[in-house]
């Protein structure tokens, strides 16, 4: 806050610093505040723009300065009252940020607490009792220690209300009042709609109180009754002065005064009427037949009673055209201001109620309906460019996140909260849609893995399958081919047992010592001594790899099988049993010895 320490409340030099004060404008003034917010019980907000537009304040008539001068003066003495409660000393400040000002009856020298004193009146000691707060106290003076502790960013304001005589306290009232950010943001709102209204502003004429102008009396009615019949009026001189006044009066009333002047015509005429039945009546006492008296008597009291009728209808039919027409006007300005805030906020503006009736009940001045209208106008503005200011930074705050609008069907409902709840929703609603997703996403990479992996056991099952399809149809062909070399060698022996007899019965020769059973096993094939063979009981555990390793060449599982030594396929393994390993060697040096022999009989 910036202070003007050379500014003392009051002085000529005090005043233009509130008139001219923020670069050559006037300052937004706490003082001036409830007038601005049309809750001034001294000061009407239309009379406060009047002000604004024509730098004039008005004219302070000794009273009114004596009675300023006194509530400075109580107020200093008030001053030491409010440091004791306080705790601290307090001094009066004008201080100011920006475009806004106040006048501080005390501030604390840490500008933490405020200090705002009245004099004490029958309201202040309704508002201000034992267990109320500062939120009791009327608007008026609520608005003007709002701004307050705005400009200096006090927390709190120690309001004191008291009555002396001359020096000596009488009585002493006091609350505290804490800061509102409610109606801190009216009072900003209410300043912006009030210099918008000011740019705007056409003078008005002062409002004064209407009064009739003076009029010309209709001359005395005078019949008097000389002799039995002879009549002396002025009945004649009368009619004139009626019609020439009847046919002068306004029929069509505009302003206040017009009105005014009607209502007083109403009032002459029904005296009209009064005089005429007097002197009707007193004609009467008189004498008996005066008929052309009494025909001319009820013409003019004809007359002047329809006039006053038509006049009396018309007056308060017009004041009923007029009280129309200043709502209709201000309904009419509403909706146009409406309307543009329904263009800047794609038409989710509410309905703004208005209470133009209501501020209007009991007022007979067109004048005093068209300022309280023009206050409650001013209001309606206020609430509806605070809403809108609310909608659009809601809609902006939804235009950064347009790929999440499917999240808000309810746009039109919830575009109305207060701006940090509506970034809490909004912020939550994404937050939980972006965690669904997230959760949504998870499941359906494992519900793939999943898949994947069952497909992935189902391959490893159709392999292992097929692997011991194949190795059964190997098993199978192998056995098959044992049988076939073991028959093949029967057949063998059979042939040659049956040769050796056909010898023996031949020839008589020495008998050949007969084959043990172990002769006949070495000459049979080697595969077919691995089928006669018995089988381990334990499972295959030599690799390939290793007997090629141990033989020092590489051998194949293809190459083994046609020694007649099958692999056991475990996965991609071939594995033989550890003892086939002696019948492998010496079915390789059999195989190596025929192949030898073989190619030695091409080659001799």
């Amino acid at each position: 806050m910036k202070t003007h320490d050379d500014l003392v409340q009051g002085t000529p030099e005090w005043a233009a610093h509130r008139a001219t004060g923020y670069n050559g404008a006037p300052f937004c003034n706490a003082s001036d505040a409830p007038a601005m917010m049309n809750c001034s019980a001294y000061k009407t907000r239309t009379e406060l723009l009047h002000e604004f537009h024509t730098g004039i304040a008005p004219t302070v008539d000794s009273a009114t300065q004596r009675r300023f001068d006194e509530g400075h003066r109580i107020e200093a003495l008030a001053r030491p009252l409010a440091a004791k409660i306080i705790g601290e000393d307090l001094y009066p400040v004008v201080g100011s940020i920006g475009e806004y000002s106040a006048s501080f009856d005390g501030l604390t020298m840490a500008e933490d607490v405020a200090f705002e004193h009245k004099t004490l009146n029958q309201e202040l000691r309704e508002a201000i009792k034992d267990d109320a707060c500062g939120y009791l106290l009327p608007l008026q003076y609520r608005v003007q220690m709002e701004q307050q502790l705005m400009i200096c960013g006090a927390e709190k304001c120690l309001f004191m209300a008291t009555k002396w005589d001359g020096d000596n306290l009488v009585e002493e009232r006091h609350t505290w009042y804490f800061a509102d950010q409610t109606l801190r943001a009216q009072i900003g709102a209410g300043w912006i709609q009030f210099k918008k209204d000011l740019a705007a502003y056409v003078p008005q004429d002062v409002i004064v109180p209407a009064v009739a102008a003076p009029q010309m009396n209709l001359p005395a009615v005078s019949i008097q009754v000389t002799g039995s019949i002879a009549l002396v009026d002025n009945l004649e001189k009368f009619g004139t002065a009626l019609s020439a006044y009847i046919a002068n009066l306004n029929r069509q009333p505009e302003t206040d005064q017009d009105f005014a002047n009607l209502e007083d015509a109403v009032k002459r005429l029904k005296a009209a009427e009064d005089q005429l039945d007097a002197a009707e009546s007193s004609a009467l006492g008189q004498t008996e037949s005066i008929s052309d008296m009494r025909r001319t008597v009820a013409l003019h009291r004809d007359t002047a009673r329809a006039t006053r009728l038509l006049i009396d209808k018309l007056v308060k039919a017009e004041k009923e055209n007029r009280r129309t027409k200043i709502l209709s006007d201000a309904v009419a300005a509403l909706h146009a201001h409406m309307k543009g805030l329904q263009e800047r906020t794609r038409n989710y503006m509410p309905t703004v109620s208005n209470q133009f009736q209501d501020v209007i009940k009991g007022l007979k001045s067109l004048d005093s309906m068209k300022d309280k209208v023009s206050g409650e106008l001013a209001r309606c503005k206020i609430e509806a460019n605070a809403i809108a200011d609310r909608i659009q930074f809601n809609l902006e705050l939804l235009d950064e996140n347009t790929e999440y609008g499917f999240l808000f069907p309810d746009v039109r409902q919830i575009v109305l909260k207060p701006a940090d709840d509506f970034t809490a929703l909004v912020t939550s609603r994404i937050a939980d849609h972006k965690a669904a997703k997230a959760r949504e996403e998870e499941a359906t990479r494992a519900r793939i893995q999943a898949e994947e992996q069952a497909k992935a056991e189902r391959a490893h099952a159709a392999k292992v399958e097929a692997e011991r399809i194949e190795r059964e149809q190997v098993e199978r062909a192998q056995a098959a081919r044992i049988r076939e070399e073991q028959a093949a060698f029967e057949e063998q022996e059979r042939s040659e047992i049956a040769r050796l007899a056909k010898l023996n019965t031949a020839v008589v020769v020495e008998a050949a010592p007969a084959l043990t059973h172990t002769q006949v096993v070495e000459q049979m094939p080697a595969t077919v001594r691995q089928a006669m063979a018995p089988k381990p009981a334990a499972a295959p555990t030599l690799a390939l790899g290793v007997i090629s390793e141990r033989l020092g060449v590489n051998v194949t599982s293809a190459f083994l099988a046609t020694l007649g030594f099958e692999a056991t396929v475990v996965k991609a393994a071939r594995l033989f049993h550890e003892e086939d390993f002696s019948a492998i060697c010496e079915a390789l040096k059999t195989h190596i010895s025929e192949v030898q022999e073989q190619f030695e009989a091409v080659t001799a």
